[in-house]
């Protein structure tokens, strides 16, 4: 890992870009942090610059309960290589929607599993990275999409004790059966009317999760418009399970 660059906000958060070999990503800290924080990474759906103010957003509100928060970059988004196969998969869905078809489960494998193979190992180099540093002591959360992401990492990765999950993307059936292996504790958050994406998909996945504790909040509106509140909830919700 190779500190890039390093700016404190007025609320007293440190951010500082940094780079895992070939992959960018950002870490915020709370500054100062009465003892090392639990670690909180923030998923999303590709393309750092353009998500950043979102995500500087929502990592300066788990600051305040005094988390640190970490990103980085997916795979072919942002400056990094682009996949062929991705891209076309990506528009064969969106001729699919454009339509008002079913999506072909094929197309969603093609698009999905590739990319959720690729970037699992990176997010677990991350935190192989940034769990040793000063101010960070775990336990860990996941909170964000893509949610295929954030079900793999849940199954594979025993750092991760909590997972705060954005429904809201298509997943294919081998993500659904590998959700059944998930038994952390879980807040899924689904955006009713989201109109690029599955309702039934989301709600059957959300069905088959093993955890014990699995919550779903369920709120009228398009794919960006969570209420605000939600975050305060999410905060809620890795105070009781990273504490």
């Amino acid at each position: 890992m190779r500190f890039t660059s390093e700016q404190r906000f007025d609320d007293g958060v440190l951010e500082r870009g940094f780079t895992l070999g070939e992959v960018p990503g950002i870490l915020w800290t709370p500054e100062p942090a009465p003892a090392p924080a639990p670690l909180v990474l923030l998923g999303h759906p590709g393309g750092l610059a353009g998500m950043y103010p979102r995500l500087l957003d929502r990592a300066r509100h788990a600051a305040a309960e005094g988390f640190a928060a970490a990103t980085i970059e997916l795979p072919g988004s942002g400056d990094r290589p682009r996949s062929a196969a991705a891209e076309e998969a990506r528009a064969d869905l969106r001729r699919a929607v454009r339509a008002g078809e079913p999506v072909p489960d094929e197309v969603v494998d093609r698009l999905v599993l590739p990319l959720v193979d690729e970037a699992v190992p990176e997010w677990r180099a991350a935190l192989d990275a940034l769990l040793p540093l000063p101010g960070i002591g775990g336990p860990v959360g996941f909170s964000g999409g893509v949610i295929s992401i954030g079900v793999r990492l849940a199954v594979v990765e025993p750092r991760i004790s909590a997972a705060l999950l954005f429904a809201g993307s298509y997943v294919p059936r081998a993500i659904v059966e590998e959700a059944r292996r998930v038994t952390i504790p879980l807040l899924v958050l689904l955006q009713w009317d989201d109109e690029g994406n599955d309702r039934q998909m989301a709600l059957n996945l959300f069905d088959a999760f093993g955890s014990a504790e699995k919550t779903l909040h369920a709120n009228t509106g398009g794919h960006t418009g969570v209420p605000r509140f939600e975050g305060d909830d999410g905060n809620r919700f890795f105070v009781r399970h990273l504490r």
